[in-house]
């Protein structure tokens, strides 16, 4: 089955002992119908296969398609030079290691059964880290994400700065829904939902508004929702009026006293499911004349989700009661999906600007300890209080579940800039997120001859 090859490209062989997919009797000499070559990388963070050849090259963990029965050679380079290996686990097809830029492997099996398998480093962590991909037998099946609501919020969905305005009678009208949504490529979740987002809308007022909340629980849904704005002085922020059944429409009006950052998310029993499944957001109370004007605003939440299936799994992803009571969540994000402000939505911003990012954490249980790799805040707004005076030059900012922070800092040199939890397992899991700086260099504040090294994941 095993083919390792030199550190040339010609992978010329006429026939290989292969695994012919039934049970362990032995192995069956096969020549290859179909090849394919893969070379190992490391793309937005994540370590990954490229295609190397034909119609899959440039492509990142590209889908590869078979006829059934056909006998299907993988061939892999190291490209990064770190230790990797290749394996389709349903085919009983697992290659050697391979190390060392140039090193090369081979796995050569007969695909004979018929559906959607997955290709994967098994190397400890390698997974986790992005390495797999899709091996399609037979006619295409319906993607399980191909149906699915795109439920990922835009980072720069801010709302309108409410500048020198007085105070104002706002509206904010509040749709919750229960929906199939794409989780990661190939796998969906039963979101529950304020207006098809996770997080919810960015609500912005000013503080001495008098602000109406119309809370309505979509008619297809299954459970009761409600909303509780911890920015409300009244019972439940709002929660105690606001359990509407499915088809139904609750109200109340709250004037907003405390300027600040506040988080918002349904309070129904149980409070926790309901937080996980999707339903949180935020809504800034900017004090009396504004915010500082900065040159870009970023909306970005952390959240959790608690899933039968591993992290990484294919298809339809099931709630999963007793992790969620454990608190071991099996995919953690920003802003709703995994990849959402990684290959969806990067944050974009310009040598030399301003940036401030809203940040919350909707959880329910996990604090965030906020980074932006290869930045220093410049000003941090504690516990996302806007009256107190902000924290300088801060590495990390602890964020508690159900809390929230203001950051601001100003880009200075061009570059990828990664946006983690700290607690950097967590990335493992999906949650990380890229902002992407554009603009000249300055070599007065950082500067080197050395190629960026891609085994930095940076």
């Amino acid at each position: 089955m095993l083919c390792t090859f030199m550190a040339s490209l010609g992978f010329i062989a006429p026939s290989f002992a292969a695994h012919d997919g039934q049970a362990p009797h032995g192995t069956v000499t096969y020549t290859p119908d179909i090849t394919f070559t893969l070379r190992t990388s490391i793309a937005d963070g994540k370590l990954v296969f490229v295609g190397d050849a034909g119609a899959i090259t440039g492509k990142v963990n590209p889908d590869l398609q078979v006829p059934e029965n056909a006998v299907v050679q993988i061939n892999v380079i190291n490209g990064d030079g770190a230790i990797h290996d290749i394996a389709v686990p349903e085919f009983g097809a697992k290659s050697d290691n391979i190390t060392g830029k140039g090193s090369a492997t081979a796995i050569v099996f007969r695909a004979n059964k018929n559906g959607t398998f997955e290709y994967l480093c098994t190397l400890p962590g390698h997974k986790a880290a992005g390495m797999f991909g899709k091996l399609i037998v037979g006619e295409p099946q319906e993607q399980a994400d191909s149906d699915a609501l795109d439920i990922a919020q835009d980072p720069t969905a801010v709302g309108v700065p409410v500048g020198q305005r007085g105070p104002e009678h706002i509206t904010v009208d509040l749709e919750t829904t229960e929906v199939v949504g794409k989780l990661a490529s190939g796998s969906t979740y039963k979101y529950w939902t304020f207006n098809n987002k996770v997080p919810g809308p960015f609500v912005r007022v000013r503080v001495g508004d008098t602000v109406t909340v119309n809370l309505s629980n979509a008619k297809e849904a299954s459970h009761i929702h409600s909303v509780d704005f911890h920015a409300v002085t009244g019972p439940g922020g709002g929660a105690a009026v606001t359990q509407a059944a499915p088809g139904q429409t609750k109200s109340f009006t709250f004037k907003a006293m405390h300027p600040g950052l506040f988080v918002y998310h349904c309070a129904t029993p149980m409070v926790a499911q309901h937080i996980t499944n999707g339903m949180y957001g935020m809504i800034l109370v900017e004090p009396e004349g504004g915010l500082p004007e900065v040159d870009r605003e970023f909306y970005v939440m952390q959240g959790e989700l608690y899933t039968a299936q591993k992290h990484g799994a294919l298809g339809h992803q099931e709630f999963s009661l007793e992790k969620l009571l454990d608190e071991n969540p099996e995919h953690l994000m920003f802003n709703g999906s995994m990849g959402a402000l990684s290959e969806q939505y990067k944050l974009q911003a310009n040598v030399g600007e301003t940036l401030r990012i809203f940040f919350g954490v909707g959880g329910p249980n996990l604090t965030s300890s906020f980074h932006v790799i290869g930045e220093v805040f410049d000003k941090v707004y504690d516990q996302a209080s806007l009256t107190s005076p902000p924290l300088t030059d801060v590495q990390t900012t602890l964020v508690p579940p159900g809390g929230a922070t203001m950051v601001e800092f100003k880009v200075d040199v061009p570059g990828n800039y990664i946006l983690v939890d700290h607690a950097l397992s967590r990335v493992e899991k999906g949650l990380s997120g890229i902002l992407s700086v554009t603009g000249e260099e300055d070599h007065s504040i950082f500067h080197s001859t050395e190629a960026i090294d891609p085994n930095s994941g940076h």
